[in-house]
């Protein structure tokens, strides 16, 4: 993770090929969190720790494993003497060279990831809820310490994302990032759109695969996928952006009509997370940023309207590259190590060589309010059957300038469903419409609002 000529090329750079190294460096390697990811982990490094060691020229050990109960069974491979409940003492250790935490949350992780990295430990994290909300306070002591801190596992599990953008595309304008980067919710609209299945029933069938916790509303409310979307914003355009910066919209609301609809008019619906940014005037102001997280119709010509069940990717627009996505398994004990296992490799040959990867120093981001939004739109409402009901609903979108692409009429019996689609609309305006159309009389609910995503 060098930049700049911080650091040397390293063996694991050479062609691909297998480099032979005449002393191996050990690296001794402290794990906070013992759970699914961890375990996975352990397994991948005991099975790869050879190849690295050839490549790369540094063998990693896992030497010390903090975990909250030291009578639970854990399929892992390491002598029991090697796990403990003190994780502090794991950070502190002298012979523990690099940290990886693993068990989630804000507090401890918080703490003991600024203490690793105030004893010049590397740290890596797949920890997506500290970074949405402390990233910012991380990175610069990460950077003032002039130490790794690595969080490839923080968004899409296993695909190679945060490295892309840090590395591969960090000269790159981009412009967006769109992506569907939480696996729950992706099973889920998948089960309603291809089988019928209601939204209640695939929530239970993902939280019997694995795929949703027993809570599910950090996934299906939009927490996961909104946190994902800041760290994405902060590493694009270099500025400060948190979990409450980014507005938040579930999928709990979408129902089986809005699929059938959705389809019929040649769309799928997707839960994205989408980051977007304006470049910034001059050098004393930071960029415009929008960044939000909810359920979209995206056409179903787009790479996004093929990723099907847990599966996550991310679309990326740039000035320069064009268009680019990024596939895999987003979520999972495998996927996930095997980033983790990425991040320890780069962190291990940096720790050798004496470099380090930066994030760079942050701005302040300006946040675009999602009132400034333009989008299309779907919305679907009930109204009463009588004549002149449609003239009145029209007539208070054209007070708001919000215009009407399409417009189709379903029997209700006394009443009706008007669904319309509208061309490219403000938020703000949009808003406004429906609040002016809630006070009629013949408008008697409001069944969806959805955006729409471009051809693009």
């Amino acid at each position: 993770m060098c930049h700049g000529g911080a650091c040397p090329p390293t063996p694991a750079m050479a062609r691909g090929h297998p480099v032979r190294s005449e002393t191996v460096k050990q690296i001794r390697v402290g794990l906070l969190g013992c759970g699914n990811v961890g375990a996975a982990f352990v397994g991948l490094l005991e099975r790869q720790r050879a190849t690295i060691a050839a490549r790369t020229g540094v063998e990693l050990n896992i030497s010390r494993v903090a975990v909250r109960s030291l009578s639970r069974d854990r399929d892992v491979v390491l002598p029991p003497d090697v796990f403990t409940t003190d994780s502090r003492g794991v950070v502190e250790d002298p012979d523990i060279d690099i940290v990886i935490e693993v068990i989630g949350g804000i507090e401890p992780a918080r703490e003991l990831v600024l203490r690793s990295i105030e004893l010049g430990k590397p740290v890596i994290t797949g920890n997506k809820e500290l970074l949405a909300n402390h990233g910012a306070e991380l990175f610069a002591r990460a950077d003032e310490s002039g130490v790794d801190l690595l969080f490839e596992a923080a968004v899409g599990g296993g695909i190679p994302l945060v490295r892309s953008l840090r590395e591969s595309l960090l000269g790159e304008p981009v412009t967006r990032v769109m992506g569907i980067v939480n696996g729950t919710t992706n099973f889920i609209l998948t089960r309603m759109a291809e089988d019928g299945v209601s939204y209640a029933d695939a929530l239970v069938e993902a939280q019997s695969l694995g795929y949703a916790e027993r809570d599910p509303t950090a996934d299906v409310e939009g927490y996961d996928a909104g946190a994902k979307a800041a760290i994405i914003a902060t590493i694009v355009f270099g500025s400060v952006v948190v979990a409450g910066d980014v507005y938040r919209e579930g999928i709990s609301g979408i129902t089986a009509h809005d699929i059938d609809t959705a389809k019929r008019l040649g769309y799928v619906i997707k839960a994205v997370a989408v980051v977007e940014g304006t470049p910034a005037p001059d050098d004393h102001t930071p960029p415009e940023v929008a960044v939000r997280a909810h359920p979209a119709m995206v056409p179903v010509g787009h790479p996004l309207a093929s990723v099907r069940d847990s599966f996550n990717a991310v679309f990326i627009e740039g000035d320069a590259v064009g268009n680019l996505m990024l596939y895999g398994r987003g979520a999972g004990g495998l996927p996930t190590a095997s980033a983790v296992l990425g991040d320890l490799i780069d962190a291990a040959v940096n720790l050798s060589s004496g470099g380090t990867g930066r994030i760079g120093r942050l701005s302040r981001a300006r946040i675009r309010s999602i009132d400034d939004l333009e989008s299309a739109y779907y919305l679907s409402m009930e109204v009463s059957d009588q004549p002149g009901v449609l003239a009145q609903v029209a007539t208070e979108f054209g007070r708001f300038g919000v215009s009407i692409k399409s417009m189709e009429q379903q029997e209700l019996g006394a009443a009706a469903r008007l669904i319309f689609i509208t061309h490219v609309s403000k938020e703000s305006d949009v808003r406004s419409t429906l609040r002016a159309l809630r006070e009629l009389d013949v408008v008697k609910d409001f069944h969806a609002l959805i955006r729409v995503i471009d051809e693009n």
